[in-house]
């Protein structure tokens, strides 16, 4: 018995070692994306150094069209970034190819993928200081990095492979730098493609002049990914860093080297700034970022290049993704460069249909493979052809609630009235504008108050869904107003303005605004807010801005800051975030007032606690203007 079983052990041992051998001999024969070889017989993917200017080496990768025939010439898409351009593949995902459980294929990024199916090379592109590339970063989008990107989009313009003509694109960071690659004026960049990007970073940064507190996570994240530590920069130990390792040992090496000496030599001189540290010793616009100001890294200043470029853009955003579509927009108004603008129920990135009103979140709208086609087809036009096609601007914009695409030449878009909606007794909101004498309502500020996790700004960290719960809990400790239910239908597409007049207890503070729906059931659903820090309070002359923003025109320079005197009133006008949504008949509209939204934003004032009186009497007029249109009751 003892020996057939002592048999059978073997059998099963030799059995095992037989598989392992397959699978690595299977593994060794797995081709990945960039070792196949197109139609002409190149190479799909290579990768290598370009030296620059003041000799920092570059790393880039190029995919070229697996289908790329001997002679052919195609437009070229350049994508840079500082989360690395791809990683390094690791036996653990090899293997899963080799064992069919995923195609080699889905190794490379989606938006990659589709694109060299669509015959597009694709150069991808580690900035300096990060990835594979030597140097160091000064700042985020330094004058340094955005002068590489005019002599790499020069260069592959030049290879055997290009047409001659360039298109930048890329989600966030990446999308930012898509906006950038103008600023060279490089004759080869003909379109660029800025994806749920920073048109101002001071307000990616501190929405309102409020300090943001998630952007130490990304701090933490990059400065791990400069140190090419896939471990730190997953927030990973232990097992979970071994599995990781083994997927992705870190950022790719170029070809020549394959031990990754050079590579470890020039990640070596990633002395980068502390991106969080910088930002926390910046306080007002004027303030400096390590060396440079805000407008020196942000594309509003910057303006004179990119208008100069006057390349097409095609400008991606979503309702619910933090300030990204008030920068989209206010681009579209100042900027003269011809702009397609799309406006959607998306989260970061475009992953997630964050429509408040949808009953599911995934897919998005549009599709993450339409949202590529359309990214693709502008392309096409702009740069398959030695004439371009004309493109006329416009925003296509969703609107939440409803489910509808619409289509404006101009924004705001027409037949939208302005409404004015006033703070009354007994927390309402109401269209009577206020007669009462002396008429205020008090409120402490709770320094508790949360707008959650799946936030409109967690979103900006990772691209995650955005899902607020039932806010009716978390509005007992807020200061809310709430109208009655409403007699049609009304569909609110524009900037909501916030009027308050106001005394604080405090010299400082920051007011968190929400826009409500409250349902026939009592359920209260997010559907937009702003966020302002007090001192911000004096309103300027918009032409003497950089740029019109879409409401009250705050400068957010030390010179302009006015601390408050407690107890004196005051009048705050700020604006909420551009939307599009529709109310149904029956439902009511609240406006919830906060002075904190904790784990979100820093708190103002750093010590004691605000008592807020917010008046709503004949003269001193608390009041909400909403962007409106009604339609018939029965309208759906």
């Amino acid at each position: 018995m003892w020996r057939w079983l002592k048999r059978i052990g073997v059998g099963i041992l030799a059995a095992m070692m037989l598989a392992f051998i397959a699978v690595i001999v299977a593994t060794m024969s797995v081709k990945l994306p960039s070792e196949e070889r197109t139609s002409a017989g190149l190479r799909r993917s290579t990768s290598n150094y370009l030296k620059m200017r003041d000799g920092v080496e570059i790393a880039e990768s190029v995919y070229l069209p697996p289908d790329l025939k001997a002679g052919e010439r195609v437009p070229v898409l350049m994508r840079t970034t500082r989360y690395w351009r791809e990683p390094q593949i690791g036996w653990t995902s090899r293997i899963l190819v080799a064992l069919r459980l995923t195609s080699a294929d889905e190794l490379l990024d989606r938006q990659v993928a589709y694109f060299n199916r669509r015959h597009f090379a694709v150069l991808l592109v580690d900035a300096r200081g990060s990835g594979a590339s030597g140097g160091h970063r000064e700042m985020e989008y330094s004058p340094a990095e955005v002068a590489d990107m005019g002599e790499v989009s020069a260069w592959a313009a030049q290879q055997p492979w290009s047409n001659g003509n360039v298109g930048t694109f890329g989600v966030s960071y990446e999308g930012s730098t898509a906006e950038l690659a103008a600023v060279p004026n490089q004759p080869a960049v003909r379109a660029v493609m800025p994806l749920y990007d920073d048109f101002d970073v001071l307000f990616a940064i501190q929405p309102g002049g409020v300090t943001g507190l998630l952007l130490q996570q990304w701090s933490d994240a990059v400065a791990a990914m400069d140190r090419n530590d896939v471990c730190a920069a997953d927030q990973v130990k232990g097992w979970s860093c071994w599995r990781d390792r083994l997927t992705t040992p870190g950022v790719r090496p170029v070809d020549a080297d394959p031990n990754e000496k050079h590579l470890a030599e020039l990640v070596n001189e990633h002395h980068n700034i502390n991106v969080s540290a910088a930002i926390a010793k910046m306080e007002f616009r004027d303030d400096t970022l390590a060396t440079l100001t805000v407008a020196e890294i942000s594309p509003y200043g910057l303006r004179a290049p990119i208008e100069a470029s006057k390349v097409p853009m095609m400008v991606w955003c979503g309702w619910l993704d933090g300030e990204g579509c008030e920068g989209a927009l206010n681009r579209y108004r100042n900027f003269s460069n011809p702009q397609v603008v799309v406006i959607g129920p998306l989260s970061h990135g475009g992953d997630f249909n964050a429509d408040p009103f949808a009953l599911k979140h995934t897919p998005p709208v549009p599709p993450s493979e339409e949202q590529f086609k359309m990214e693709a087809d502008f392309f096409d036009r702009t740069l398959r052809n030695r004439t371009p096609e004309i493109i006329e601007s416009s925003v296509q914009y969703y609107t939440m609630g409803e489910g509808q695409w619409h289509n404006a030449k101009a924004w705001p878009p027409e037949g939208f009235s302005a409404e004015r909606l006033y703070f009354a007794e007994r927390n309402a909101l109401t269209v009577a504008v206020p007669s009462a004498v002396g008429a205020g309502d008090s409120y402490t500020v709770d320094f508790t108050a949360s707008s959650g996790t799946q936030t409109i700004w967690h979103t900006g960290v990772g691209g995650g869904d955005v899902v607020y719960p039932d806010r009716a809990e978390e509005d007992k400790k807020l200061l809310v107003y709430t109208s009655a239910p409403l007699e049609s239908d009304m569909e609110i597409t524009g900037t909501p303005v916030l009027t308050l007049e106001m005394s604080s207890s405090t010299s400082d503070g920051a007011i968190h605004a929400y826009l409500e729906d409250v349902s026939p059931e009592g359920r209260v659903t997010h559907l937009d807010e702003g966020v302002f820090r007090v001192i911000h309070r004096k309103q300027v002359d918009p032409k003497s801005l950089p740029y019109e923003p879409l409401g009250p025109a705050h400068s957010f320079q030390r010179k302009d800051a006015e601390p408050l005197t407690p107890g004196e009133k005051v009048r705050i006008s700020f604006s909420l975030y551009p939307t599009s949504i529709l109310l149904r008949r029956g439902h009511r509209i609240r406006v919830a007032l906060a002075g904190a939204d904790t784990g979100v934003f820093q708190r103002y004032p750093a010590q004691g606690t605000p008592s807020w009186t917010v008046y709503r009497e004949a003269g001193r007029a608390s009041f909400i203007e909403l962007p409106v249109k009604h339609r018939e009751a029965n309208a759906r």
